[in-house]
């Protein structure tokens, strides 16, 4: 049953059918036991490395399943500093302000309300996925014994760091003296509490700031639409408010406030590649010549765009484990990954919702210009989004592709398979295998219109039968 509840990058599930207190307390112990391990391995042995920062969503589950996880950490000789109500990038935060051992926050993300889980990090806010680590947590917690495990003399500190977490994101934020009016939809999620928090009720603590709130009410841990902004239903609300109110902007978060997405002043949906694109020269200008990753499924006008501004691109396998050990390995400034997730060099090298929002209002207040105007010229070319098939055979359909396309384009399989002819015939696809389901998911992109249709006809046949959803 335990096993159930642990996906590839986190530990998630329905409570309490799913996902029960007992596990919390299991899953405590398990975390508890791997990261302080992963510390020793390290050779961190200072005072604070027996510590791991508990934080929690607005979720009504999340009290319990918070403290049965903190008596799981205390079993396995953790200690605790628990910061309380929180969106997840203020547990990266933690983690490296206050140089623990790790960190896990107790949320389901972008979820219906009956779901719950943990994301758990390692030191230095590193994610733990099933690659680095969570295999070895789950196998801990499996072993974990409620009445063989005591507290002993650790403990258990509730700490408030908001100032500090407030200060670090506003250190992102210039508005230079331009007003902006920006429309926020917190989705009922943490961006809820973080926003009135870090950026003023209404943008009352940003100096030329004003926030329209849409959706801040977090309190009965119920949402008015499903907390995803990737689902474009879910920002029609957001959309409508935009034009009406004549705002700059407008920006969604998800249910931890982790991701979010932008809403053009015309109230059209930004993609997060053309946004990386966008954002990435703010960066370069800082940092002349970084490296700067994305995602592979992103527009190849992300790549143009560094490369213009003098910076490196640097292509990622999809998800934050992947993203963030790229943005440490190769030192890069700034990354960005079409689910809404932004990484950021001064932030550790983790992502942060609220400061995507500071630094988008940042280049929008610099370059003075209209966001619709600042995002035209990266989506100059035609993408498809992202399709799903079905295919229990998805090995054997990927292999018969690159069989195909051998000598047709260049292949590359560092996240499925990436087949490019662009330079030769102006198109490019990505057909990855999902983690969790029988599906193969296909990202194509092309010049012009006609040439995508082209592709995808040629292509769509070969991966089995298409799945809307």
């Amino acid at each position: 049953m335990l096993g159930r509840v642990f996906k590839a990058y986190d530990i998630r599930g329905t409570y309490p059918d799913l996902l029960t207190d007992a596990m919390a307390f299991q899953i405590g112990a398990g975390s508890g036991r791997f990261l302080l391990d992963d510390a020793a391995g390290a050779g961190d042995t200072t005072p604070m490395m027996r510590n791991v920062v508990v934080g929690r969503d607005m979720r009504t589950s999340s009290p319990k399943l918070s403290k049965q996880l903190i008596k799981g950490l205390r079993g396995a000789r953790a200690s605790v500093i628990d910061v309380g109500l929180v969106d997840t990038p203020f547990i990266y935060f933690a983690v490296n302000h206050l140089d623990c051992a790790g960190g896990v926050m107790v949320t389901a993300s972008h979820n219906p309300p009956q779901y719950n889980g943990f994301k758990i990090s390692r030191r230095k806010a590193k994610p733990v996925g099933e690659a680095t680590g969570l295999a070895d947590v789950r196998k801990h917690a499996a072993m974990a014994d409620p009445n063989k495990l005591t507290e002993g003399d650790t403990t258990v500190e509730e700490r408030d760091l908001w100032d500090a977490y407030i200060d670090h994101v506003r250190s992102f934020i210039d508005l230079r003296s331009r007003k902006i009016k920006v429309v926020v939809d917190a989705s009922n999620g943490m961006a809820g509490t973080m926003v009135p928090k870090v950026f003023g009720e209404g943008g009352s603590a940003i100096e030329g700031l004003e926030i329209v709130e849409l959706n801040f009410d977090n309190s009965k841990g119920e949402f008015v639409h499903e907390p995803n902004p990737l689902v474009a239903s879910n920002l029609d609300q957001l959309r409508n408010t935009v034009v009406q109110q004549n705002a700059d902007l407008g920006i969604c978060f998800d249910g931890d406030a982790d991701r979010c997405v932008v809403v053009d002043e015309k109230g059209r949906i930004v993609g997060c590649d053309h946004l990386t694109g966008v954002l990435a020269k703010h960066f370069l200008a800082k940092s002349p010549g970084a490296p700067i990753v994305y995602d592979l499924r992103s527009t190849k006008a992300v790549a143009e765009e560094i490369e213009e501004a003098g910076g490196e691109p640097v292509r990622s396998r999809v998800g934050h484990v992947f993203m963030k050990q790229v943005m440490a390995e190769k030192g890069c400034a700034f990354g960005g990954e079409l689910s809404g997730h932004f990484y950021f060099e001064d932030n550790f090298n983790a992502d942060s919702g609220a400061i995507a929002m500071a630094t988008v209002l940042t280049v929008l207040a610099e370059r003075r210009r209209k966001m619709s105007t600042l995002v035209k010229p990266v989506a100059r070319y035609v993408q498809s989004g992202e399709i799903n098939f079905e295919n229990e055979e998805a090995d054997d359909a990927l292999a018969a592709l690159k069989d195909d396309f051998l000598a047709k384009a260049a292949i590359d399989e560092l996240d499925g398979v990436t087949i490019d002819s662009f330079a030769r015939e102006g198109w490019w696809v990505n057909i990855r295998k999902s983690n969790t389901e029988p599906l193969l998911r296909l990202n194509a992109e092309a010049k012009d219109k006609d040439t995508l249709a082209r592709v995808l006809s040629n292509i769509a046949p070969l991966l089995g039968r298409r799945v809307d959803h």
